[in-house]
């Protein structure tokens, strides 16, 4: 029987971290929230654009759930981040919303919060938001935004 490799411990930065974002993020997990996924978020899409589900359309403004992946943030604290069906290498949003991947949502914290490793898995809360839209301060363009959110490692 060959040894087994050791499990790696989190450093101490990623240990506060994770602590800090359950403390923050508690209610992410909220039970009232409607859960989403990246695989309804459309009807269709196409050359000739796309068209919003109809659950997605109905729950415009109310308090939705999703799981994803943090992709890298552009700084360690941050009051937003973007969520991906896939673990990403680099922030997939700096496009036009004519180039808008259809498997990213933009999502905007209550309040600058330190954010974990790209690629972790986590669970987003917060009011879902649809159609074209531009960061007044970043300058980037979404189409799916949840704003007033908080999160937990999934």
């Amino acid at each position: 029987m060959r040894p087994q490799a050791p499990i790696p411990l989190p450093t101490r930065r990623e240990a506060l971290l994770g602590f800090a974002t359950v403390a923050v993020s508690g209610p992410a997990c909220a039970a009232g929230a409607e859960a989403i996924r990246f695989e309804g978020l459309y009807k269709s899409f196409g050359v000739l654009g796309f068209e919003f589900s109809d659950n997605v359309t109905a729950l415009r403004g109310k308090e939705v759930r999703i799981v994803g992946y943090m992709a890298p943030p552009l700084k360690p604290e941050s009051h937003f981040f973007v969520l991906t069906r896939e673990p990403l290498a680099i922030c997939p949003f700096c496009q036009s919303d004519a180039d808008w991947p259809v498997d990213i949502v933009v999502v905007t914290m209550r309040q600058e919060t330190p954010l974990v490793s790209a690629g972790r898995k986590v669970v987003v809360t917060g009011r879902l938001e649809i159609g074209s839209a531009t960061d007044a301060e970043t300058g980037f363009v979404s189409q799916i935004r949840i704003t007033h959110a908080e999160f937990a490692l999934a």
